[in-house]
């Protein structure tokens, strides 16, 4: 008996340690909601960010920002109302034809919230619960969810904000980038969120001017051409601390060339379980989702 109960507890603590080493071994993966949860409800709304934190593996909300008339910062992918998704205050879906026209930097903040943006739904995610919403602004966004993931005992979420920006767009559609740049800025200071978030952008110049105003604040250099590594981080003229390059466009030895570099290897934007799991064998350090529903399959 006496032998069968060392063995008994023999078992176990082998049983725990390779518990302990399983736990110790697993790789701490930056899940990140893609414009909230975009795949489950209407994208950059208050409801996406809040469904995407009912999925305890997402640790980063990634979002868009664009500028109103009167110097708000507001979460929305394109800086003008999305035909695909928005509908007048009056009820009447905006047309392809006129959607430019409606450009969030010609209209004050009151004018931009009173087009919905989730009622209709979006054709290109079926499975989306369509819901009359809004595109709120950054500062309202970050209280919400902060309020929320206080009041469920949740973690406090990370940031990924996306500085939607090109040259031909300057002062038309948005500011300029020293000034949308140091508004972003400012407003992660504001907010308390500076130490969480991590600002990127397609358009390296308000990434420059991130890094010249505060060079604490994570970089992520957003990529979608076949460029190299080497030829990137030269023409952004600095090494960012993450890499997020479309998920074409990775290798094992793009990643292992990002990590030798000291970058994190964070791609966009990745809805297929059998692409994520590909993905984290090549060891990228995070993935941007529209569906987190779909993480505990591969994670």
């Amino acid at each position: 008996m006496f032998k069968r109960i060392l063995l008994g507890i023999g078992l176990l603590a082998w049983l725990t340690s390779c518990q302990q080493a399983n736990i110790m071994d697993k790789k701490i993966i930056d899940w990140q909601g893609h414009r909230g949860a975009r795949g489950l409800v209407p994208e950059n709304t208050i409801p996406a960010f809040i469904k995407a934190l009912a999925y305890p593996a997402v640790r980063t909300l990634e979002l868009d920002l664009a500028v109103s008339k009167d110097s708000q910062l507001v979460v929305s992918h394109e800086p003008w109302m999305n035909s695909l998704i928005c509908s007048k205050p009056d009820g009447t879906p905006v047309s392809k034809e006129e959607e430019r026209s409606l450009a969030i930097y010609q209209m004050d903040y009151e004018r931009v919230k009173s087009y919905d943006c989730g009622a209709r739904g979006n054709a290109n995610f079926p499975t989306q619960q369509a819901m009359a919403t809004y595109k709120p602004t950054l500062k309202e966004m970050v209280n919400e969810v902060e309020a929320h993931v206080k009041a469920q005992g949740l973690p406090a979420p990370h940031y990924n904000i996306e500085i939607k920006s090109e040259p031909e767009w300057d002062s038309l559609l948005c500011p300029a980038p020293p000034a949308f740049a140091r508004m972003v800025v400012e407003e992660l200071h504001a907010l308390g969120i500076s130490d969480r978030a991590s600002i990127q952008s397609f358009d390296m110049r308000p990434l420059r001017e991130v890094r010249s105003l505060d060079h604490k604040i994570r970089i992520a250099l957003l990529v979608y051409l076949p460029k190299t590594l080497e030829e990137y981080v030269e023409e952004l003229g600095f090494t960012p601390e993450i890499y997020s390059p479309n998920y074409r466009l990775l290798t094992e030895n793009v990643v292992a060339e990002a990590h030798d570099r000291g970058m994190r290897v964070i791609p966009w934007t990745v809805n297929e379980t059998t692409l994520m799991d590909s993905l984290l064998q090549m060891g990228v350090d995070g993935i941007i989702t529209d569906y987190p529903d779909r993480i505990p399959a591969v994670y």
